[in-house]
């Protein structure tokens, strides 16, 4: 009996509610398996794999790119300051296509948007173009089972069943179905304000989550033809009635802005196409089906496709926009998109959570999280409830954030081993996950999830015990932003060196809760006072304890005495000649400062916990 038959029999005997006969299954064997190829699906197997590991996705349609494109929902929220790692390198794809950032703002709410097809096919190419990643289009998961090495997962492919055998497991499904069915610790809907300790939250915890929607994409077919549908069963006009509302519910306006021309091209996409994503008695729907079978989530799914199609009825008919017709962009039967738009899913205990204080003000909470980071957004948290009258009245837009980062202890969970959690399932507060939960932020989680699977084979160890530092610096090189300094681009010479340095805390960056678009700025051209530079380099040396410093702006002279009080060793004419290189002033821009930190006593190195805290 050779090595895979015996692999083989164990794991069969391992499933022991296994019904089908051991010669009908397949073994496969894969370092990393990643369950769904959708928006972080297909980063985590795009980073994963150009870091050397063996790499599997399977994806229960024939596309990828999971909400971004097979949910329809290509009008991109966020971070378009932000352009990080994997995302960025898609939305450049994007531009490249079109012919440039001007032909995707097509809409009036977002910066990039694009036709779900497109996107779809650009995924395809960046992942055909690494070889050590397979795809298993049209497979569905059905078990998993934690082994000595690993894990075991049941899939079926057409008619054939799989048993892959992965060292380690990413959940990248829509509902966190992998991570379920494997016994980790999770919450779904509302926490309660103890649980979390935000101020915002209920009382008691419920299991409330957002309203979710069948997106559709609608073409433009032109003046004077009739692209109406069948008038769809139990259609009311008094449903959709107030959806020509355009008012900004962030500006403090209460009345109503009634233009249906700009509620249709709110989400207008390149060549005359429209994506139909509104949730002012539009197509959003209250469905919680997440503890569902499939076959009964089949059942649900159908009264939200309905509703859509009731919205579209509305949008032809009483608003008389005939010409606009469902679009063949899916290529499916009904011509909606492959699966539905899900804004929210269960929700790991990780390592660490985040709650939103923790977005609110990074800096001045118990634990440094913001130093784990390897995932940034800048969208305001953003919830959608309008569907169900049975949810808690919070008034989401007044929670102010600035742009923030997530730690990469929420991806992990607490109870379970070499297991990793992306997608929408992280270990966030349900308030939090109404920003975490955009397109940018996702394929970002993706990326972190792919590093930390790649490092976790790579150096045979669990996720939990991997150096981070280690997995940021990974991330740096695929120019991941590990703190959200939008004013500090992956072209700037300087660019890794403000990112590990902000990540230590000595250096902070200032944050701005901004309409839509959150900010913080690092202000590398700015000089930094002397009173701020050794508060900093304190939290990492204490040399500096009783070091006096003014308020004045850092000097050369000054932060040469600053490094030698912190190592005798080094030269005053090494640290002039570096600063040579950089400039001849005598007052020091923070990103100089970052540069030279980096290079002469390299904080970042230092190991740090899943809480931020220095080892």
């Amino acid at each position: 009996m050779n090595y895979k038959q015996s692999l083989l029999l164990a794991i069969l005997f391992s499933f022991s509610c296994l019904t089908v006969q051991a010669k009908k299954i397949e073994v496969y064997k894969t370092s990393v398996l990643i369950v769904g190829g959708g928006a972080s699906g297909v980063t985590a197997g795009l980073q994963a794999s150009r870091l050397g590991a063996k790499t599997l996705i399977i994806e229960e349609t024939d596309w990828l790119g999971g909400m971004l494109t097979s949910a329809g929902v290509s009008a991109v929220d966020g971070n378009h300051q932000l352009p990080s790692g994997l995302w960025g390198e898609f939305r450049q794809k994007l531009y490249d296509y079109y012919g440039g950032p001007a032909q995707l703002e097509t809409g009036w709410v977002s910066n990039t948007l694009f036709e779900p097809e497109v996107g779809n096919q650009i995924f395809k190419q960046m992942t055909a173009k690494t070889t050590e990643l397979s795809i298993w289009y049209q497979t569905k998961f059905s078990n998993v089972k934690k082994i000595d090495k690993g894990w075991v997962v049941q899939v079926t492919k057409g008619n054939k069943s799989y048993l892959i055998h992965a060292d380690v497991v990413i959940d990248c499904t829509e509902l966190g179905d992998v991570m379920a069915a494997a016994g980790a610790v999770f919450y779904v809907g509302m926490d309660s304000k103890n649980r979390t300790g935000e101020v915002y939250a209920p009382e008691e915890a419920n299991n409330i989550i957002q309203d979710l929607t069948y997106v559709a994409v609608l073409k433009d077919y032109g003046k004077g033809t009739d692209k109406t549908i069948s008038k769809p069963s139990g259609f009311d006009p008094k449903e959709f009635e107030n959806s020509c509302d355009v008012s900004d519910p962030s500006s403090g306006h209460i009345s109503a802005n009634i233009d249906c021309e700009k509620m249709l091209t709110y989400g207008k996409l390149p060549n005359g196409k429209y994506m139909i994503n509104w949730p002012k008695e539009g197509n959003d729907i209250y469905l919680n089906i997440i503890a569902k079978t499939s076959a009964e989530r089949e059942i649900e799914l159908k009264k939200a496709k309905l509703h859509t199609l009731r919205f579209i009825y509305y949008i032809q008919t009483v608003l008389g926009y005939k010409n606009l017709g469902l679009s063949d962009e899916f290529g499916t039967k009904d011509q909606l998109p492959k699966i539905p738009y899900h804004r929210e899913s269960r929700r790991v205990e990780g390592l660490v959570s985040l709650p939103v204080h923790y977005l609110e003000k990074p800096f001045d909470q118990e634990f440094p999280l913001y130093r784990t980071g390897a995932i940034v957004g800048d969208y305001t948290i953003d919830h959608h409830h309008l569907k169900n009258p049975n949810a808690p009245q919070i008034d989401f837009i007044k929670i102010k954030i600035p742009s923030y980062n997530v730690p990469l202890g929420a991806l992990i969970p607490k109870n379970l081993s070499n297991f990793i959690v992306a997608e929408k399932s992280i270990s966030v507060s349900n308030i939090v996950a109404g920003a975490t939960r955009l397109q940018p932020v996702v394929l970002e989680i993706g990326q972190a999830a792919g590093a930390l699977a790649a490092l976790s084979v790579k150096e045979g160890k669990d996720p939990k015990d991997l150096n981070i530092r280690d997995v940021q610096s990974k991330l740096l090189d695929a120019q991941v932003y590990l703190m959200p300094y939008l004013d500090v681009k992956p072209t700037d010479s300087y660019f890794k060196a403000v990112q590990k340095i902000g990540a230590t805390g000595i250096l902070k960056g200032t944050g701005n809760p901004y309409k839509w678009a959150n900010q913080t700025w690092f202000y590398p051209n700015h000089p930094v006072s002397e009173f701020e530079m050794v508060k900093g380099l304190k939290s990492y040396y204490p040399a500096l304890e009783n070091y006096q410093a003014s308020g004045a702006d850092l000097t050369i002279s000054e932060f040469i005495k600053m490094l030698i009080a912190i190592d005798p060793k080094i030269s005053k004419d090494t640290v002039k000649q570096k600063y040579a290189l950089l400039s001849n002033n005598e007052v020091m821009k923070r990103s100089e400062v970052a540069v030279l930190i980096d290079a002469l006593l390299n904080p970042f190195d230092q190991a740090i916990d899943w809480f931020g805290n220095l080892k």
